[in-house]
């Protein structure tokens, strides 16, 4: 906090809304010249969410007191901070009253911000890609797999596994920084999806069989982990195991047993 403050004092910077895709839960603010993100709870959540803002609290005490295996980004929590109103620009300014007016407010020349979480700031890794040539893409997709994997073999399960959930490091590794989908492995419920009764039952809007609360049906992540050309070869090459139920069964019979999977901080190609 002192840094932050030293910071604002000495520069003229301003928050601006941070880079990425709009998310449902969060609005999140930036200081440009500042390697970190400010993130506030919206006071309604965008459909399709059904969480609660407790719930969203939950998930990032969990990942406080977890092994984060170096692939979660590190939240600290804050309460009660005050800044100059003009250190805002006011699109930013904006965004937080009108999303988190529960939580933000303006008291004359202040404005008041009464819960925020902070991470350091990476980049998107939807962004990320668009952003760098093809190898360099390439190391990317194949470290969110292992990204994934990393977590589950931690006993955690991010959920949505969007693109733009993941962001890439100065360092280049993959973490996951949207914690409100965030569970124990070992709650979810893996399953695959039952055959069709009927050739109509593939075309209805609605599934054919019952879904359990906790019900997970990897078949259905290809939507969230289909990538383009040889990205997508690469990643399907290295990790299609993701689609499977029996991947992350094994993993969760791994976490029941207390079996300790040994998570390295580097690349493979650095192993001795």
């Amino acid at each position: 906090m002192r840094t932050l403050f030293r910071h604002l004092d000495g520069t003229d910077a301003r928050f601006e809304v941070a880079e990425g895709d709009r998310g449902l839960v969060m609005t999140v603010v930036a200081l440009p010249s500042l390697n970190v993100v400010f993130k506030i709870i919206k006071d309604r959540f965008g459909a399709p969410k059904l969480t609660t803002r407790q719930q969203v609290m939950e998930k990032y005490h969990l990942v406080f007191v977890r092994d984060r295996v170096g692939r979660l980004a590190d939240a600290q929590e804050f309460e009660d901070l005050e800044f100059r109103r003009d250190r805002f620009a006011p699109a930013a300014l904006t965004e937080l009253v009108v999303e988190c007016g529960g939580t933000v407010w303006i008291e004359g020349d202040r404005v008041v911000l009464r819960h925020l979480y902070t991470e350091r700031r990476v980049t998107p890794l939807n962004l990320y890609l668009r952003q760098v040539d093809e190898p360099r893409a390439i190391d990317a997709v194949l470290d969110y797999g292992q990204a994934i994997k990393d977590l589950a073999a931690a006993n955690i399960f991010t959920g949505d596994m969007l693109l733009k959930n993941f962001g890439v490091t100065r360092n280049g590794r993959v973490i996951f920084y949207d914690y409100d989908e965030l569970c124990l492995l070992t709650d979810c419920h893996f399953r695959a999806i039952p055959a069709a009764r009927h050739e109509e039952d593939e075309y209805s809007a609605e599934p054919w069989f019952a879904v359990g609360e906790r019900d997970v049906f990897p078949e259905e992540f290809r939507s969230f982990l289909s990538l383009p050309g040889r990205l997508g070869e690469a990643f399907m090459a290295a990790h299609s195991d993701l689609l499977t139920v029996e991947f992350w069964q094994r993993m969760q019979r791994m976490a029941e047993q207390g079996e300790v999977v040994d998570i390295f901080p580097y690349r493979p190609s650095r192993q001795l």
